[in-house]
């Protein structure tokens, strides 16, 4: 079931790395580089903290959906300015199965609940800040009107709550997965936010960079 999920999660994500690579005028190596980054990136850096061999090496399958996004990505793409949307929604989808298969992996391996729900978030927003980097904008996890990590810190609360009350099933999964994609695409929508690292009383100087990413609202 793990694997399923996960195999899931690396397509969206994948394709939102291909078509992020499609927005920023990439090739089509770049767009399988980074969709393979996107994609796989969150859950190479959970298994190494878990201190395990990342399941990508040891399964050939892992890089299948990848190559899929960008396939599909090179076929289908629509005219370049309607993408934005459309990495959203992937990277929505992308983050909200990530969020649930990393906190299921290391409730697995023994973890308790805090931390697992840790490494859940990491697993989820791990592959977009990577792809983000490298396309040399603003992370959403660092865009201040972003909720990002919320969103994946509710699936993997979720998570861990309803494996520790043994209710844990595929269909709590896709359950859990479905509203924490729902709770990312409504933040977007209605540009929910979290209050700012500096108090309300503190005022940036005029000099100070503006935030450089894309505008995040639907």
């Amino acid at each position: 079931m793990l694997i399923v999920f996960e195999l899931v999660g690396i397509f969206f994500f994948a394709v939102a790395g291909s078509l992020m690579a499609a927005r920023r005028g990439f090739d089509i190596l770049g767009s399988l580089f980074l969709g393979g980054v996107t994609g796989l990136g969150g859950g190479v850096v959970r298994d190494l903290i878990l201190n395990e061999s990342p399941a990508t090496f040891a399964h050939p399958i892992y890089f299948a959906p990848p190559v899929l996004a960008a396939l599909l990505v090179y076929g289908f793409t629509p005219a370049i300015q309607k993408l934005h949307r459309l990495v959203l929604v992937f990277d929505a989808a992308g983050l909200a199965l990530f969020c649930v298969t990393g906190t299921m992996k290391a409730l697995q391996h023994n973890f308790n609940p805090v931390t697992a729900v840790l490494l859940g978030v990491i697993s989820g927003v791990g592959g977009g800040l990577l792809r983000d980097v490298i396309s040399n904008v603003t992370p959403d996890l660092f865009n201040p009107r972003d909720i990002y990590a919320i969103a994946a810190m509710f699936g993997g609360t979720l998570t861990a709550v309803f494996w520790s009350l043994e209710l844990f099933n595929p269909v709590v999964v896709v359950a859990i997965a479905a509203l924490t994609f729902a709770i990312r695409l409504a933040s977007l929508k209605f540009g929910w936010r979290i209050p700012l690292a500096a108090g309300h009383w503190y005022r940036p100087s005029p000099s100070a960079p503006p935030h450089d990413g894309p505008q995040r609202h639907f």
